[in-house]
């Protein structure tokens, strides 16, 4: 009965969910789902009191840090994986585009002239239909999205080579020229492989847009510049990636520090902090009495009064 249902059952359901392997991410969107209902329940329904979803932090996610690529590791893994594929992990990475939005582009999605991606469909798995076209995520993942100039040349031998096949003339496909599901993704590629040859293991296909909204954010753009090209609504992301992104900005002047600290230290000189330096040149004005003489001022032949 929906009367029976208290926080300490609310409280047993989640560590459930949580022992069974559930992620915390998940986790939290089912209780955030239960907390709707039960809210509904009390607010229109009038069947609960107060809603038993009382758990202090329950709703909240904590996904872990996942990891970025360099620019050389993105290659070696595009290089490592079959021909048919490679250019799909370019294309991934420096588009930032979702998996579902990647194997849904069209050969007419592509202008090489122009070095641009549209991005207008994202294939989604139903249950008992297998793939299906739709809109992208939101509004925003409607976008056209700029190409370094070796991703377009990438894409222009994949066309070359693996010609789009009717009547959707998708851009990647397996081998049979139909559309990739998720699930048989990393068995046609031999992905867990791959990866622990190039010593990423771990690394999830999702990572690849993770690592390009990160190339991106490190880019400089605005926010709103870099929410166009991720496909998002909210500003949210982009300001975790751009703060990211200042955080390494940080870590770079950290380094040069450390080398200029270095090069003083090879020179025989002892690193002066900004204080040490100030103090070092008050102490050689002080060397001259403020009522004796000066050493004479050294004046350019000819032009009285203008000192070097």
């Amino acid at each position: 009965m929906l009367g029976d249902i208290d926080p300490p059952l609310v409280r047993e359901w989640r560590a459930k969910l949580l022992s069974e392997g559930v992620s915390s991410s998940t986790t939290a969107k089912a209780y955030r789902l239960l907390r709707a209902i039960l809210m509904t329940a009390v607010n229109e329904d009038r069947i609960l009191a107060r809603n038993p979803c009382r758990l202090p932090g329950a709703d909240q996610e904590h996904p872990h840090e996942r990891p970025v690529l360099t620019l050389e590791q993105v290659m070696q893994l595009a290089d490592a994986v079959p021909r048919r594929y490679r250019a799909l992990v370019l294309e991934t990475t420096f588009a930032s585009l979702r998996y579902g939005e990647a194997v849904a582009l069209q050969a007419s999605d592509v202008d090489l002239q122009h070095g641009t991606v549209r991005i207008k469909h994202a294939f989604i798995e139903v249950r008992g239909k297998g793939m299906s076209l739709a809109p992208p995520k939101s509004r925003a993942g409607l976008r056209t999205v700029a190409i370094p100039s070796f991703v377009k040349e990438a894409l222009r031998e994949h066309l070359a080579e693996f010609p789009p096949r009717e009547p959707l003339r998708l851009l990647f496909t397996g081998p049979k020229g139909s559309s990739i599901r998720r699930g048989n993704f990393n068995n046609l590629v031999g992905w867990s492989k791959v990866l622990s040859e190039l010593g990423v293991a771990g690394l999830h296909f999702h990572d690849l847009r993770h690592t390009g909204n990160v190339f991106a954010a490190s880019s400089g753009v605005s926010t709103r510049d870099l929410m166009a090209r991720m496909g998002h609504d909210s500003m949210t992301a982009a300001l975790i990636y751009q703060h990211a992104s200042s955080q390494a900005d940080q870590a770079i002047a950290a380094s040069m520090d450390a080398r200029f600290e270095a090069l003083q230290a090879d020179a025989g000189r002892e690193p002066q902090t900004p204080a040490q330096r100030d103090s070092s040149k008050r102490s050689a004005r002080a060397q001259w009495p403020i009522d004796g003489p000066r050493p004479p001022a050294r004046t350019i032949e000819g032009r009285p009064g203008l000192e070097l």
